[in-house]
């Protein structure tokens, strides 16, 4: 094996190759159809939610009004009161008489005057997005304590409040609590409207659960971002978290009881990322978002412990039964027969066959003797109800060092199924640890990579940052058998509303498009095979500053179904590549391939709003190929060779 020493005295390692080092490198990859590695994993490539930058409240969830309920920490919060001048009314947030337990504030208004106009505006996130004769669903929980003389009126309207559509909610009211709805529809589009409910009488007006969603949504989804779900065909779903699981107190961890039934009756919880949960996606949805997708369903579970990284809290050994009880009880709530005692809650929420979960996580980068000593009594306890379902055991946040090689030791140990791993790491790590999976022990548990991603300079969502990721994934494919599944985090953001960077995906109201990370993500999932096929490169490694690199990343694979060698080429270097791919007689090419890839001259490039599309995949035909030919391979590139071959 031939090497080169490379000098840099910039930090990044892909900006400043020597070209003459590097000119016309001659690398040969030798695929041996006749030695099968293991088979891919099914499960391999999939997608983590956590709502974090907004990613369900401001997100997917498609609710359109911020603040619906006054639940928040700051009850009004995202709502502004307007009252005609000279007008008597006061407004306040009370709780002695709610809509229920769970939800406990609302607002009310006491007005003196019966001739002045009140308005009571919310502008959602950045304002409501409306489009012309769209139509969308209000709906709001009414009292009147004291008599009120008045109309009640709900418009959508443009950012100087004029109406865009406006119905009337009648001139009487309940002294109970019910429940008002109204179809809206727009005479122009709009990016900055706002929902304004008016008062003009006296008396005294409650209102409460107030919401607005567009009719077109998927089980309360927006549509646009599911799309961008689907595209990904993601093998499993992790949910909810994420430290979102954990909290930042055992008071507000998420307890998935809180998260079904009827969305009113939702009991709301602060997020420890620094908003507000409405948990209108809860566990419920989340299982219908798996189906939808085709998805293995991985529900993650609090493990009686509050996030660790926050400064935990423990749950005391003898009151944990709370904890195990929870888990036990979602299981038999997404499992059990429609007659069961949760089961029957599943069906009466509309899916009375089980949804048949396989597999369930408990804690989230939890580690040392405190989770330790917990782990062992969800196991027993589902183990013994439940002996089919596996149990993913949790590693801590760090990917190395002390506290994870403890958690691989217990893990050996007790008998562990599969450990989640977390890793987050700088570009060049991620190079050099593409053979990381390579020498785990393959009698010990199997590896869930939870959550991972680069993180480049500036944690930006550059080329740079995916195709190091696309590095560490040839490793993670041709490790499949030990590292069986595995999802980029996070997985959205909200321009404007962050908490994290990079994500996978970017939004606003009304627009959305896919990282480099993205398109990534999709590549390597949508062209996968069966079985790993053996395969060797002539490589040339690369000395920077004391560390070595390939210069080409490369894994195979086939697809017994479509008859096609998939080979993925990954060059994070600004030179072009040749490469002759010499293939065993065991398969014939037929001589047509299609040749798929990500590149850009600058690895710095983005996507943005502007120019979403600046970095993505693009496809070319090819013919006339054989079982030995030659190909360039631009720089700053991840491809993709599909072969089409007589069969194996």
């Amino acid at each position: 094996m031939r090497s080169t020493t490379i000098i840099l005295t910039l930090v990044f390692l892909a900006v400043s190759l020597s070209t003459s080092a590097l000119a016309n490198p001659d690398h040969v990859l030798t695929v041996d159809p006749s030695s099968l590695g293991p088979e891919v994993s099914s499960l391999l490539y999939g997608i983590f939610f956590e709502d974090i930058n907004h990613a369900v409240d401001g997100g997917l969830y498609a609710e359109m009004i911020r603040n619906r309920s006054f639940e928040h920490q700051d009850p009004v919060e995202g709502w502004f009161a307007v009252f005609e001048s000279d007008c008597k009314a006061t407004f306040s947030i009370e709780t002695d008489r709610p809509l229920n337990k769970n939800n406990t504030k609302y607002l009310s208004f006491e007005i003196q005057s019966d001739d002045k106009l009140i308005s009571l505006s919310n502008d959602g996130y950045d304002g409501i997005p409306l489009k012309k004769g769209q139509r969308y669903l209000f709906s709001v929980f009414v009292r009147s304590d004291e008599e009120y003389n008045g109309e009640i009126k709900v418009m959508l309207a443009n950012a100087k409040g004029e109406p865009e559509a406006e119905k009337s909610l009648g001139t009487a009211f309940s002294s109970e609590w019910e429940k008002y709805s109204v179809e809206l529809q727009p005479n122009e589009s709009l990016d900055d409207g706002r929902l304004i409910i008016t008062m003009k009488g006296s008396g005294k007006i409650s209102f409460d659960m107030v919401s607005l969603f567009p009719e077109e949504n998927w089980n309360g989804m927006r549509i646009d971002l599911l799309e961008m779900l689907e595209e990904l065909k993601p093998a499993f779903v992790r949910f909810p978290g994420g430290c979102l699981v954990e909290g930042d107190s055992l008071e507000n961890a998420y307890r998935w009881k809180d998260t079904i039934g009827p969305i009113e009756e939702r009991k709301t919880n602060y997020n420890l990322w620094g908003y507000h949960q409405s948990y209108g996606i809860g566990f419920y949805e989340y299982l219908l978002l798996s189906e939808h997708l085709g998805a293995e369903p991985i529900p993650i579970f609090n493990a009686g412990m509050s996030c660790q990284v926050r400064g935990a809290e423990y749950c005391p050994m003898d009151e944990m039964d709370e904890w195990v009880r929870n888990v036990l009880d979602f299981i038999e709530f997404a499992n059990g027969p429609s007659d069961s005692l949760w089961g029957s809650k599943r069906s009466e929420l509309g899916h009375p066959e089980p949804f048949n979960i396989k597999y369930i996580g408990i804690g989230n980068e939890n580690w040392g003797t405190e989770y330790h000593d917990r782990f062992p009594l969800f196991r027993e306890a589902v183990k013994e109800k439940y002996p089919e379902i596996t149990i993913i055991f949790s590693g801590p946040p760090s990917y190395e060092g002390a506290s994870f090689n403890r958690a691989w030791r217990w893990a050996r140990s007790n008998g562990i199924e599969i450990l989640d791993e977390h890793m987050y790491a700088v570009p060049e790590w991620m190079l050099r640890n593409t053979d990381r999976y390579d020498k785990y022990d393959r009698s010990g548990p199997k590896v869930m990579l939870g959550e991972y991603a680069a993180h480049a300079a500036g944690t930006r969502n550059t080329l740079q940052a995916a195709i190091t990721e696309a590095a560490l994934m040839t490793g993670l494919e041709r490790n499949s058998d030990i590292v069986i599944m595995a999802a980029y985090a996070p997985l959205f953001n909200r321009e404007g509303w962050s908490q994290w960077t990079p994500d996978l995906i970017w939004f606003d109201n009304t627009r959305v498009y896919g990282t480099p990370s993205y398109h990534v993500q999709k590549l390597f999932n949508d062209n996968t095979g069966n079985v790993i096929i053996s395969s060797s490169l002539t490589d040339e490694d690369i000395e920077i500053i004391g560390y070595w690199f390939k210069s080409l990343y490369h894994v195979c694979s086939y697809d017994f179904e479509s008859k096609e060698l998939i080979i993925k080429i990954v060059n994070p270097w600004p030179e072009e590549k040749k490469l002759r791919i010499e293939i065993g007689e065991e398969v014939q090419v037929t001589g047509k391939a299609e040749m798929i890839s990500i590149t850009s001259d600058n690895i710095f490039d983005e996507n943005t709003f502007q120019n979403p599309d600046k970095v993505r995949p693009k496809t070319v035909g090819m013919s006339n190929l054989s079982n030995e030919f030659t190909l360039t391979f631009s720089g700053n590139s991840v491809t993709v060779l599909r072969l089409e071959t007589t069969g194996l």
